[in-house]
């Protein structure tokens, strides 16, 4: 994004789409269908998750950063019960994602050897030793970039004191089964996000996982839902009362299942305009070669007839100097005869002139 645009989003976030006497470039208002609700709120997950793992490609409703600050102004004066909205929103989301983490940990546990109760209980204490150095390793560079050093400091104590405790539970588990079991790689699903963690994975590998951009944007959904949902029931009676005055409907959003196959269909989508972007190319290609075959032909062609009337002009120079040669010959003759006749006549003219002499 330009310096320019950066400057007009800003612009928009602060006052809205009446800012310059500007109108709406969607040519909606923030209450329509068709804008966002969870976006004007700011937990939408196609916004949240974008550009990660999950991304789940464009958001069907609208985004705009100007019909945001209209909402915020205008929700100073009137309840839009928009919370409910995003709260049944983020609950299909979140629960669609609970069934996928529930999916991969019995993947696992039909891929995995069955361990016994207590080595699982030693596995899953390495599990959450790890977990606890990532998140606090993640947390300290992060209070570092901030300029926090000394509470970047003493969480760095507290990382130190976990690895000396998970060294000894992995001294544990490792000394509770064999060590060609040891060496496979015991798998966990992240809690959060779905994702998996493996029980040999390094700090750093784990510090990257939790404080990664999927892993805290699935943090701040799962926040933001349990914020809302202390509220949704009161919110759901003073809205249905509210609404009842007006005789309104309600609005609902889709589920995660059909955000899934959203996703799918916007992966699709960007797959299919890239082979038609290469078959595009082929066919320009293609357009390229025709037209520089053509080109060499027409080229061809000028280069024969070229030849064909340089042969023709030589054909017909050769045929003048023929020409000329043969009349230069036949007047050499005439001359000749002449010149023969001429010398014949005189002489005779001489012996007549003898003869009547004597």
């Amino acid at each position: 994004m330009s310096a320019h645009e950066q400057m007009r989003a800003m612009l928009d976030q602060l006052m809205g789409t009446a800012r310059n006497g500007e109108a709406d470039k969607h040519g909606v208002k923030f209450f329509d269908d068709a804008v966002c609700k969870s976006f004007l709120l700011q937990c939408c997950p196609h916004e949240i998750l974008s550009s990660t793992r999950m991304d789940l490609g464009e958001c069907p409703k609208i985004h705009d950063l100007a019909l945001r600050a209209d909402f915020e102004l205008a929700s100073k004066t009137k309840d839009y019960f928009y919370d409910i909205d995003a709260t049944e929103h983020l609950e299909a989301f979140i629960a669609d994602c609970d069934r996928r983490t529930t999916a991969a940990k019995q993947r696992l546990a039909e891929t995995q050897e069955e361990l016994s109760a207590e080595v699982t209980e030693k596995a899953n204490s390495v599990h959450e030793l790890a977990e606890q150095i990532g998140q606090k390793l993640a947390r300290a560079e992060a209070l570092g970039e901030e300029g926090m050093v000394e509470e970047s400091v003493k969480l760095m104590g507290e990382i130190d004191d976990l690895r000396k405790k998970k060294a000894v539970a992995e001294q544990e588990y490792r000394n509770s089964m064999p060590a060609s079991s040891y060496q496979q790689q015991k798998l966990r699903v992240c809690e959060v996000c779905s994702a998996y963690l493996g029980i040999h994975d390094n700090d750093r590998r784990l510090a990257d996982h939790f404080g990664g951009k999927l892993h805290l944007g699935f943090i701040t959904i799962r926040e933001k839902l349990s914020d809302l949902k202390k509220t949704v029931d009161k919110r759901r009676e003073e809205r249905g009362a509210s609404e009842r005055e007006r005789g309104g409907g309600r609005r609902h959003y889709v589920g995660g299942r059909e955000l899934d196959r959203r996703a799918r269909r916007h992966r699709e989508s960007a797959r299919e305009r890239d082979r038609t972007r290469d078959g595009d190319r082929d066919r320009e290609r293609t357009r390229d070669g025709d037209r520089d075959r053509d080109r060499g032909k027409d080229e061809k062609r000028d280069r024969d007839r070229s030849e064909r009337s340089e042969r023709s002009d030589r054909d017909r120079e050769r045929k003048r100097s023929r020409s000329r040669s043969r009349s230069k010959r036949e007047g050499s003759r005439e001359r000749t005869r002449g010149d023969r006749e001429s010398r014949r006549s005189r002489s005779h003219i001489s012996s007549s002139r003898d003869h009547r002499r004597d």
